[in-house]
This record gives C-alpha cells, sequence and structure tokens, in this order.
C-alpha cells in the first residue's frame, strides 16, 4: 500500500474549489475561545465543501499563525464573515432562507441520526467551548441537534463536534457536489 500523491488524489485549486458547487450549510461560530479550534473548523468546511462560516462575538479571525496552524490554507478557501453579535448573524442568514440549528443538548433537541437535512438551506451554531450556544440564541433558532454520546462525558471538543455534524449533514449529499 502506498500514499497517493496530490496529483493522483485530484484536488483542486484555490479558484477551482472558489467556483464550485458549496453545500448549502453555513457554519456559526458563537464565541469560541481556542485559534486552533478556529482552524479546525475552516480545515472542516473546506473537507466538505461548506458554504461559509460566520464567526461571531469573540472568535479570533484571521489571519493569525494560530488559526493557520490548524487551518492549512482553508482560510483562503472557505468564505467567512464576521458579526459584532451572533444574534445579528442569524438574523441576516434567516432573511436569507435558512433554517438555524444549534448543536446543543436541551430539552426537545434532535438527535443527529435521526435529523434529516435533504433539501435544506440551513445554518448550523457550534457555541463556547464552556457555556455552549449562548442562551438568546438557542431562543431565535428554529431548532437545535444532539450528538448522541455514550460515554460519561457529555460534550465534545467544538472541532471535534464540527466534524461530526458537518460529515453527517454532507453525507447524504456529497454525490451532488461531484463536478
Amino acid at each position: 500500500m502506498r500514499k497517493l500523491s496530490m496529483d493522483e488524489l485530484g484536488r483542486m485549486s484555490v479558484a477551482e474549489f472558489k467556483e464550485a458547487k458549496k453545500n448549502p450549510i453555513v457554519v456559526v461560530l458563537d464565541n469560541i475561545r481556542s485559534m486552533h479550534n478556529v482552524g479546525s473548523v475552516f480545515r472542516t468546511s473546506d473537507a466538505f465543501r461548506i458554504e461559509a462560516i460566520c464567526l461571531c462575538g469573540y472568535t479570533p479571525q484571521p489571519p493569525h499563525r494560530d488559526i493557520q496552524k490548524t487551518a492549512l490554507g482553508a482560510t483562503e478557501t472557505v468564505n467567512w464573515i464576521y458579526f459584532e453579535h451572533t444574534l445579528d448573524a442569524i438574523q441576516q442568514l434567516k432573511t436569507h432562507g435558512y433554517s438555524i440549528f444549534a448543536i446543543e443538548q436541551v430539552e426537545g433537541s434532535i438527535s443527529l441520526e435521526s435529523f434529516d437535512a435533504l433539501d435544506k438551506k440551513m445554518a448550523v451554531v457550534f457555541g463556547n467551548e464552556v457555556e455552549g450556544v449562548d442562551n438568546e440564541v438557542l431562543t431565535i433558532c428554529d431548532g437545535c441537534i444532539e450528538i448522541p454520546q455514550l460515554g460519561m462525558k457529555h460534550s465534545l471538543n467544538i472541532s471535534v463536534a464540527a466534524g461530526i455534524v458537518l460529515w453527517d449533514l454532507t453525507k447524504q449529499k456529497i454525490y451532488d457536489l461531484n463536478p
């Protein structure tokens, strides 16, 4: 067994990526502290060809070497915008027809494996590493999605949660994105 070269993997150029069809999913980062988590979300968003990322509140913004350390160039391929307040980002997304779902454990949340993302233009909100999604933000979301967990801990690192959720939302329509 041997590793495939970049040419053999058939990766797009940055310009081709920018023009390629995207998943109709926007990631909203609500007051994320860690630059490494932000960079990881950029990298995951690139991998699943996510439409855009909204960086909100005190979430760090590119360019920064600590974001770049985990993003590995994805800040150049994934569209992003900054909002001072997460509520403003959500209101703008709603006016553009997005359904908004927080990734949070709350009463009435939908388990990820039961969530139907097909034919939905949607945004997913990931919250602060300690506090989660702000309560005020939760009140204007269309719903909440919960990642089932079987262990003693009841939360995942935001970058891990983003990887799980974005893959699950993408896998049903991955063949629609191939050129």
